[in-house]
């Protein structure tokens, strides 16, 4: 299922960012603090009261900004996000009042034709804004919604009115049992070459050009008797570099097919090595959690001696070191080296990421584990676990009831997890790990 789009909008100044921040932390958003992940703050997904969206910031918008300047891409690049959203929250002002400028982006929005909610900003008095209500209700877009982003004053009923009138989730079609696979990485590192190169045709089209692929591109293919959907998605670029309108829209439709696949193939440029906006991607699909296989390209163009293969991995974990359980895959897109083992380990992952374990199996081990490495104790008060049971799968999620959750230090987190990596693979799954007090299920 793809998450609905909620796009923040409005001339420059008004807090769009400040109530991005605001929603994208108070929103119980799904995006994790994930040592290791950096990431721009354009996009987060988040889920309010259950319902999940992709919550966008975008740049002012200017009314007549001058032809090929900053402002006129940043506008463009707002007008694409309108153009994919869902829902717009179109912020204004409370403390400046009604401007020409909102009443020029209030015509644009209205031309769009998707659903507005009317967000007034920077609100002091919610006993009485009858004042700043009425003001607005000139621009025809219903009644607005006050609030204070900088205080987090009233952005819960803002969520509320996010959540309700957003349109049902889109169920996606086709077979259950299809897996989807997403190609992701930043633009021009090979992806359209290596989806030509997996199915053996040329599906996608292929340039040096960087942001070529401006869409995701659906193809239903068959490996080894069993049913794929690959999804080729464009570059996604950093927020200082979509300069262009088709390429923020690109990244729109990339995030989409992350949270639509079943794992992706993580592709990296061998030559460049590592950078920044690799971990941005990167940990997107591990918060998302989807599985996923590191795909170095360019593996031909690199000058190699009997060290070099051992040398860029270790310096890969180091850098990627959240993504410790993705395996890698080196490979050449352009002369096809290794890329016939892509696909080999990319059903392995699907099945580790699909893999349950039998409750009376894991508390067998879990009796074990706890006896080689007993659980810490805090202020005299020593951590109990009672026992474990698997949640659910894609990702492996496991429930663990003890006496006292508050005592679960994060470094026993990780023993735990690296115990049920050790006994049980989840090779390219990332686990998720919910600690409970006994009482909650009594």
């Amino acid at each position: 299922m793809s998450n609905p789009v909620v796009a923040i909008v409005g001339r420059p100044n008004v807090g769009k960012s400040t109530l991005f921040n605001r929603l994208a932390g108070g929103s119980t958003a799904i995006v994790q603090d994930t040592p290791g992940i950096t990431r721009d703050r354009l996009y987060c997904d988040a889920d309010w009261r259950g319902r999940r969206f992709t919550l966008i910031d975008t740049g002012g918008i200017e009314p007549r900004p001058a032809e090929a300047s900053m402002a006129a891409q940043t506008r463009r690049q707002a007008e694409i996000a309108v153009t994919e959203a869902e829902l717009v929250l179109f912020l204004v002002d409370g403390q400046s009042g009604l401007t020409e400028e909102d009443e020029s982006v209030a015509r644009f929005l209205r031309r769009g034709g998707k659903p507005i909610l009317l967000v007034v900003n920077k609100v002091e008095n919610f006993t009485n804004h009858s004042g700043v209500e009425h003001e607005y209700l000139r621009l025809g877009l219903g009644a607005p919604l006050p609030v204070s982003a900088a205080h987090g004053l009233n952005t819960g009923d803002l969520l509320d009115a996010v959540a309700a009138a957003l349109p049902a989730g889109e169920k996606e079609n086709g077979d259950p049992d299809v897996v989807k696979v997403a190609v992701v990485g930043r633009p021009n590192v090979g992806k359209s070459s290596l989806v030509n190169k997996l199915l053996g045709t040329e599906r996608v089209i292929v340039s040096d050009t960087p942001g070529t692929t401006r869409d995701a591109v659906d193809t239903p293919f068959v490996f080894d008797g069993r049913h794929y959907l690959l999804i080729d998605t464009a570059g996604i670029r950093r927020k200082t570099k979509v300069l262009q309108a088709t390429e923020n829209y690109s990244v729109i439709r990339a995030l989409r097919a992350i949270n639509r696949c079943d794992l992706a193939l993580m592709l990296l440029d061998a030559p460049e090595g590592v950078t920044e906006q690799d971990k941005r991607i990167a940990g997107y699909v591990h918060e998302a959690g989807k599985g996923i296989i590191l795909v170095v390209n360019k593996w031909d163009l690199v000058e190699k001696d009997d060290k070099t293969l051992h040398k860029f991995e270790q310096k890969l974990r180091a850098d990627m070191g959240f993504l410790h359980y993705a395996p890698t895959q080196f490979i050449s897109a352009l002369t096809g080296q290794r890329v016939h083992k892509i696909m080999e380990l990319a059903e392995f992952v699907a099945e580790q990421n699909s893999r349950r374990v039998q409750t009376s199996v894991l508390n067998d081990e879990l009796r074990e584990w706890v006896y080689t490495n007993p659980p810490p104790g805090d202020r005299g008060k020593r951590l109990k676990i009672l026992y474990a049971t698997q949640q659910s799968v894609q990702p492996p999620t496991f429930v663990f009831f003890v006496n006292d959750p508050d005592i679960m230090h994060f470094s026993y987190r990780r023993y735990l997890e690296n115990r049920l990596r050790a006994f049980f693979g989840f090779e390219g799954a990332p686990i998720r790990l919910i600690v409970r007090a006994r009482e909650e299920v009594d």
